[in-house]
């Protein structure tokens, strides 16, 4: 690692201004790029942003697999959609983990975002960005996959590797299941460690 990567990567935990002033993202062109770096983490037209989500859920599906849970990844289900737009937003479910809970197969619906979210204008607590994206996530398709007979389960996570609550009791069901699988106690950490290592990877 380069000695102005480290710089950067010190004062992004820190909560250390990078920049002297906000301008406009060069990337995107729609959003301001804060002196604290908090859209440069997550501006989605970043090529890393994508990288990050379509990682994690790799390894979340891996993790499944290797502990014996039928799932599928990028599974359509013809329901998950923006309330606000309608059909013509429809996508697949991240992960679909069948017979999830009470034979009800469930939705999971990754989002990672910057713990920096909102710094600016409510300073930092800690949970805050994760909890705002787990919330905001249940608004937008627990509804449709409840009157379509499905569990969902929003997987929210931050870029420091903070998991949201629903998250965490979804790992921790799957853990339960390696747990009773094997008697080693590394084959039932292995869990957790997985996505926290799939999280920080850059």
């Amino acid at each position: 690692m380069s000695v102005v990567k480290y710089r950067a990567i010190l004062k992004y935990r820190l909560m250390v201004p990078l920049f002297p002033v906000d301008d406009l993202c060069p990337v995107c062109r729609k959003s301001c790029l804060d002196s604290f770096g908090e859209h440069a983490i997550h501006c989605k037209e970043l090529p890393g942003f994508k990288y990050r989500h379509d990682l994690v859920r790799d390894v979340l599906y891996d993790v499944l697999k290797r502990a014996g849970i039928s799932a599928k990844k990028e599974a359509p289900v013809n329901f998950l959609t923006d309330p606000l737009e309608g059909r013509s937003t429809l996508r697949p479910a991240d992960v679909l983990v069948f017979g999830c809970e009470g034979g009800k197969h469930a939705c999971v619906d990754l989002t990672g975002v910057s713990p920096l979210v909102g710094l600016r204008d409510h300073g930092f607590v800690a949970g805050q960005a994760i909890t705002k994206a787990e919330t905001a996530k249940v608004a937008k398709h627990e509804k449709a996959c409840i009157e379509n007979k499905h569990v969902f389960v929003p997987f929210a996570f931050d870029t420091f590797g903070a998991l949201a609550p629903d998250a965490v009791r979804f790992l921790k069901r799957v853990q339960q299941v390696v747990s009773s699988n094997t008697a080693h106690v590394k084959g039932q950490n292995f869990v957790f460690s997985r996505i926290g290592f799939a999280i920080q990877k850059r």
